[in-house]
C-alpha cells in the first residue's frame, strides 16, 4: 500500500478552534491522506516521509475552513433588486422572477455563489433550494454539479413549497409543487446523491421552505421522510415579526411551538435566522439541540432584526453562520459574516460583551460543523479530522498593525486566502480558484441574469 502523501505547513499562527480553543503563535500542521495528521507548536516533526509540499506560512493564520449553513444560490442572478424592502415585500417583489428560473440559470447562479464563497475561505457550502418551476429541468443536479466542479464539500437542502398564492402563500401558483410531488422528488434526490460517509463531499437534507409557503402536511411528512432516510432537516424559522403573527393567526401558536407540533425540533434539525425568539423558544431549541444558522447581513439588509445569538450560545443552542441568498446579501461571502456577526450582536442587549473575535470564528467553523451534523469530521484542526483548512495572509498593509491574528481576521479587512484545502486538496491558491475559471463564471452569470430579466419582463 502506497504511503500517504504529506503536506507540511510551518511557521504560522494557528487557531485550532478545538474544545479548548488551543492556539499557537508559531506552529505547524501536517496533512496526510486527506486528514490532519498532527498540529502543534514549532516546526513539524523531523523525518516525515513522502512530503510532496512544504509551505513556509510566515505571516499567515491557519484556521479550519469556513462552513456556510444557509444560502440560496439561485439568487445570485437577482442581486441588487428590491433593495429597500422588508422580507415579505421583498419576497412578493422577487418571486415572479424567481419562478422563471431554469436549469441553465440554476447552474450559473450556483457557480457564482460557490466561487465567491470558496475564494473567501469556505470549504463546506450549503444551498437551500426550494423553487422548482414546472418544466425547469434538473435543478438539483445542476447545483450539485457546480459544487463538485468547485471542489468544496456540499450539503444540498432540497427545499419545497406547496402553499401558493391561491392558498394564502406568497409564491405564484406555477412555482410550487404538490405535496406528493415534493416528497417524491426529495426522496429521489436523497437516493441519488446523499453520501453518509465520514469524508462525504455531497449530502442532502430535507428542507420545506417556511411556515408561510408550505402546508402542515409537507412539514410533518417531510420530517418523517428525513428520519426514515437518516438525513438532516432544514427550514426558515422566526425570521420576522410578520411570520410570528402569521403562525398565530393560522395555527394558533408561535413558530417554535408550531415547529415542535410538526416534529421539527431535534438535534437533526437546523433553522435559518431565528431572529424573533423569546426565552421559552431558546429553551426549547437548547433542550432539543435544534441548530440555528445566523445570517447577520441578510437580517440587517431586510430589516428583520437582531438574533439573540449570545443568549442562544449561553443556553447551549448550536449556532453557525450563513450567507443567506445573494439577493439579500449581495457580497455572497461568509468571511464577512464573522465581522458582521460580532458587530451587529454588539448593537443588542449585551453590547460589547455580546461576542468576541474567537466566538465569531467558532460560529463560522466549528459551530457550522455542528449545525450540519459534521462536527466529528470538520470545523476544528485536530488529528484525525478531515484536512479542510485555510491559510489567511495577514502580513499586508490591511492587517500590519494588529498584533493578534484572530482579531486581525475578524475585526480587520477581509484577509486574502493564500491556500484553501478540502480533504488535503488545494481549492484556492493566492486568492484564485483552481478548478473554476472565475472570469468565465462572471460572464455566464451576467448572461443568465439578463436572460432571466427578459423572461420575467415578458410575464
Amino acid at each position: 500500500m502506497a504511503a500517504a502523501r504529506r503536506i507540511v505547513i510551518e511557521n504560522c499562527a494557528i487557531a485550532t478552534v478545538d474544545a479548548d480553543d488551543t492556539e499557537y503563535a508559531s506552529g505547524h500542521v501536517v496533512v496526510a491522506g486527506g486528514r490532519i495528521e498532527s498540529v502543534g507548536a514549532g516546526k513539524a516533526p523531523e523525518g516525515l516521509e513522502n512530503v510532496v509540499r512544504r509551505i513556509d506560512a510566515t505571516g499567515h493564520l491557519v484556521t479550519p475552513g469556513l462552513v456556510n449553513t444557509h444560502h440560496h444560490f439561485y439568487q445570485w442572478i437577482t442581486r441588487g433588486l428590491a433593495t429597500d424592502h422588508n422580507l415579505f415585500n421583498w419576497l412578493v417583489a422577487l418571486y415572479p422572477t424567481w419562478a422563471r428560473i431554469d436549469e441553465r440559470m440554476a447552474y450559473a447562479a450556483a457557480q457564482g455563489s460557490l466561487a465567491m464563497m470558496a475564494r473567501g475561505g469556505v470549504t463546506t457550502a450549503m444551498d437551500h433550494h426550494y423553487v422548482f418551476p414546472k418544466g425547469s429541468g434538473d435543478l438539483s443536479g445542476a447545483i450539485i454539479r457546480a459544487a463538485r466542479e468547485t471542489g468544496v464539500r456540499f450539503t444540498l437542502a432540497r427545499g419545497s413549497m406547496d402553499r401558493s398564492e391561491k392558498d394564502g402563500g406568497l409564491p405564484p401558483d406555477f412555482a410550487v409543487e404538490t405535496l406528493e410531488g415534493a416528497l417524491a422528488a426529495t426522496e429521489a434526490t436523497i437516493d441519488e446523491y446523499h453520501d453518509a460517509s465520514f469524508d462525504a463531499m455531497t449530502q442532502i437534507a430535507v428542507a420545506p421552505c417556511s411556515p408561510f409557503s408550505v402546508s402542515t402536511e409537507l412539514l410533518t411528512q417531510g420530517a418523517e421522510l428525513a428520519r426514515r432516510k437518516g438525513v438532516r432537516l432544514h427550514t426558515h424559522g422566526s425570521e420576522t415579526v410578520e411570520e410570528e403573527q402569521f403562525c398565530k393567526e393560522l395555527f394558533g401558536m408561535g413558530p417554535t411551538d408550531y415547529f415542535e407540533s410538526t416534529g421539527w425540533l431535534g438535534e437533526d434539525v437546523w433553522m435559518a435566522h431565528c431572529v424573533h425568539m423569546n426565552d421559552s423558544d431558546i429553551a426549547a431549541f437548547a433542550r432539543t439541540k435544534t441548530g440555528v444558522a445566523h445570517c447577520p447581513s441578510s437580517n440587517a439588509r431586510l430589516a428583520a432584526g437582531i438574533a439573540r445569538v449570545p443568549d442562544m450560545l449561553a443556553a447551549g443552542v448550536p449556532v453557525g453562520l450563513g450567507v443567506d441568498g445573494t439577493a439579500s446579501n449581495e457580497s455572497g461571502e461568509l468571511h464577512t459574516e464573522l465581522r458582521n456577526a460580532l458587530l451587529i450582536n454588539r448593537l443588542g442587549a449585551h453590547r460589547e460583551a455580546a461576542l468576541n473575535a474567537r466566538q465569531a470564528l467558532r460560529l463560522g467553523t466549528y459551530g457550522g460543523a455542528q449545525v450540519l451534523g459534521r462536527a466529528a469530521e470538520i470545523g476544528s484542526l485536530e488529528a484525525g479530522k478531515l484536512a479542510d483548512l485555510v491559510l489567511w495572509k495577514l502580513d499586508t498593509l490591511a492587517h500590519a498593525s494588529i498584533a493578534d491574528p484572530v482579531t486581525a481576521l475578524v475585526f480587520g479587512a477581509a484577509a486574502p486566502v493564500t491556500l484553501s484545502l478540502v480533504g488535503g486538496e488545494p481549492v484556492v491558491e493566492n486568492s484564485r480558484l483552481l478548478h473554476v475559471d472565475e472570469d468565465a463564471v462572471a460572464r455566464s452569470t451576467r448572461e443568465e441574469a439578463r436572460r432571466l430579466a427578459r423572461i420575467a419582463a415578458q410575464g
